[in-house]
């Protein structure tokens, strides 16, 4: 067994049992979650093929199955499944236990605002490094669509996010490195900042907001939908 699969047995093991918890029953949310996962998982997978056939990041062989779909590992599809899945029951899981862990509508505001101008304007900054451009202008994107659309998921996720990332870092720290004589990936220097945490890029922090957003924000539409048309 791979590495990079043992990494993510292990990422979605706990997240996953915890799941059918009596209390906080994320199961019930599957049939929301689960799809807008899968949305999610296209766009970044779409994302990853072009990166990766352009020569931005690297998959280590020694480190995965073998198996390749359009030069990704099988391993990296899985991730794109197990990661957004395990954050969203950290996430469900903080706001079912401290409801009042958010942001209020000012600072939520202000801060979203504040994130939007500072990507775009490092966006601008950076045409020249792919992944640093198209990584912040994504998240942009993907921010003040989350405002207009769902910014009750916003407050609590600006606010939650800084715990989010502390798993991320020791994940992504291995894939990238860390503790281990090879990266899983790696990355071109040419298309980064080289500003870098534990192994990883500074980048990844912001990919990785635009990737744990996205599925929350779509499940709440979709929960919001669904509880309009049974009101009818």
């Amino acid at each position: 067994m791979s590495l990079y699969l043992i990494i993510l047995i292990i990422s979605l093991a706990g997240p996953l049992a915890l799941s059918f918890e009596k209390n906080l029953r994320l199961y019930t949310r599957w049939k929301y979650l689960l799809p807008a996962i899968l949305i999610t998982m296209v766009v970044f997978v779409i994302w990853d093929i072009i990166f990766t056939h352009i020569g931005c990041w690297f998959f280590n062989p020694m480190y995965n199955s073998g198996i390749y779909i359009h030069k990704l590992p099988l391993e990296e599809y899985l991730f794109f499944m197990v990661i957004p899945y395990a954050c969203a029951f950290s996430f469900y899981a903080i706001q079912f236990h401290f409801p009042k862990f958010k942001l209020n509508e000012q600072w939520t505001t202000i801060l979203t605002f504040l994130i939007v101008a500072g990507s775009l304007i490092t966006s601008v900054l950076n045409l020249d490094l792919t992944y640093t451009f198209i990584n912040f202008l994504v998240l942009s994107v993907i921010l003040l669509l989350s405002y207009y659309f769902a910014r009750e998921v916003v407050q609590y996720y600006l606010a939650i996010y800084p715990i989010l990332l502390i798993p991320f870092m020791i994940i992504n720290g291995i894939l990238t490195g860390t503790g281990i004589e090879q990266a899983v990936f790696d990355y071109n220097p040419d298309v980064i900042l080289g500003i870098h945490l534990l192994s990883f890029p500074i980048e990844d922090m912001f990919y990785n907001f635009s990737l744990l957003l996205s599925p929350l924000v779509i499940t709440h539409i979709f929960e919001m939908r669904s509880k309009k048309t049974k009101s009818v």
